[in-house]
């Protein structure tokens, strides 16, 4: 490697491998605290159907709030919502292919240098931030999904103009009659 946009190339590659595990180490703890708050949602929204409240129905209390607000701007607090968990749904699996690439160059280069224990190191690094980074991929996909459908059921609830105990789930009022669907 004696050409210098190759030796540039490989040093300007290196430099992001500390910025690149850091962003994944974030988007991990980002994952947790999604899936928290996703728990926590899902939990309010049984109970809510239990009790007839709007509890976890964020589109729904919005609408409640302000009948005003038309589909559009439902729908653009939904995106909102979702937005980071998609972005970290879509950018996790990307981070985690160049913190896998870029401790490949060392480790080969160890290989060839006869150097094990840096062949080893670069490894470990390079196959725990792939694992971590699609651990939070998988985590945030999930909660975007989950929540997407309960976007769209509340947002149809509203579209069909239906009282706020029956927005809750189909079943609510059933539920709150003590009647078992």
């Amino acid at each position: 490697m004696n050409n210098p946009i190759e030796v540039g190339m490989y040093g300007v590659s290196q430099w992001f491998l500390y910025p690149v595990l850091a962003a994944i180490a974030i988007l991990f703890a980002y994952a947790f605290i999604a899936l928290g708050g996703f728990l926590w949602q899902a939990w309010q929204r049984s109970g809510a159907r239990r009790h007839g409240s709007l509890a976890g129905h964020e589109l729904l209390q919005a609408h409640r709030a302000s009948p005003e607000l038309i589909q559009d701007e439902l729908e653009a607090i939904a995106m909102k919502r979702l937005e980071f968990a998609r972005i970290a749904t879509r950018v996790a699996p990307m981070l985690g292919l160049v913190a896998t690439m870029i401790p490949m160059g060392p480790a080969l280069k160890s290989l060839a240098d006869g150097q094990l224990a840096d062949v080893s190191r670069s490894l470990m690094v390079a196959f725990s931030a792939v694992i971590l980074a699609l651990i939070a991929a998988a985590i945030t996909y999930t909660v975007v999904h989950v929540r997407r459908r309960w976007y769209a059921v509340e947002l149809l609830a509203i579209a069909r103009g239906r009282d706020a105990a029956a927005q809750v789930e189909p079943d609510a009022a059933a539920h709150a009659n003590g009647v078992r669907a």
